[in-house]
C-alpha cells in the first residue's frame, strides 16, 4: 500500500510539474503579443513627432515664401507707383497707364491673401497744408478703390495721406512737383 501511495504522490507531482511548466509558456506568449503593441505605440509616437516637425518645417517654408513674396511685391509696387503712376496737378484721377499697372498689382494681391497694403498719397508743395493732406488722401483712396473694384478685399488695404511732407524730389519747379504727385505702397504679411 505504501507503494501505491508513493506512485500516486509521484503522479501528482509529475502532473503538477507538467502543469506548471506550461504556464511560463503562456506568459511568454502573452509577453510576445504585448511587445509588438508597445513597438507600434513607439512608432506612432515617432510618426507624430515627425508630423509635427514636418508641419513646423512647412510653416517655416511658407513664412519664408511669403516674406520673399512680400518683399518682391513691395519692391514692384513701389517701383510702379513711384516711377509710373503720377497724378496731374490738383487731380486724384488714375490714368490708363496707372490702371494697367494697378491691375498687375491686383492680380498678385488676389493670389496672396496674406498680404496687406498701405497706400500713401503725396502732393507737391503748392497749396495749404490742409488742402494737400486732403488731396493726398483722395489720391491714396483712388488707388485703394481701384483695387477694391478689381477684387481685392477692402479689409486688406489702408489709405493714408502724407500731403507734401514726404517729397520724392527736391525743388520748386514743375519737374520736381510732378515727381511728388504720386502714391506709394508698403506691403505687410498678415500673421
Amino acid at each position: 500500500m505504501n507503494h501505491k501511495i508513493l506512485i500516486t504522490l509521484t503522479s501528482c507531482a509529475l502532473l503538477l510539474a507538467v502543469g506548471c511548466s506550461k504556464k511560463p509558456k503562456q506568459e511568454l506568449t502573452e509577453t510576445n503579443t504585448t511587445k509588438p503593441v508597445a513597438a507600434e505605440g513607439a512608432k506612432a509616437a515617432m510618426s507624430h513627432d515627425d508630423s509635427l516637425k514636418n508641419a513646423k518645417l512647412s510653416a517655416d517654408q511658407e513664412s519664408s515664401r511669403l516674406e520673399k513674396q512680400r518683399s518682391s511685391l513691395e519692391e514692384m509696387m513701389n517701383r510702379l507707383m513711384a516711377s509710373e503712376i503720377y497724378f496731374d496737378f490738383d487731380k486724384a484721377i488714375l490714368t490708363d497707364k496707372a490702371k494697367e499697372l494697378l491691375g498687375q498689382c491686383g492680380d498678385i494681391l488676389q493670389k496672396e491673401s496674406k498680404l496687406t497694403v498701405i497706400v500713401e498719397g503725396n502732393t507737391d508743395e503748392r497749396g495749404t497744408e490742409a488742402y494737400n493732406m486732403a488731396l493726398g488722401g483722395r489720391r491714396a483712396q483712388s488707388v485703394v478703390q481701384y483695387l477694391i473694384n478689381y477684387g481685392v478685399a477692402a479689409t486688406r488695404m489702408k489709405s493714408l495721406s502724407n500731403g507734401d511732407e514726404k517729397p520724392q524730389a527736391q525743388g520748386h519747379d514743375e519737374t520736381a512737383w510732378a515727381q511728388n504727385r504720386r502714391a506709394v505702397f508698403s506691403v505687410k504679411v498678415i500673421k
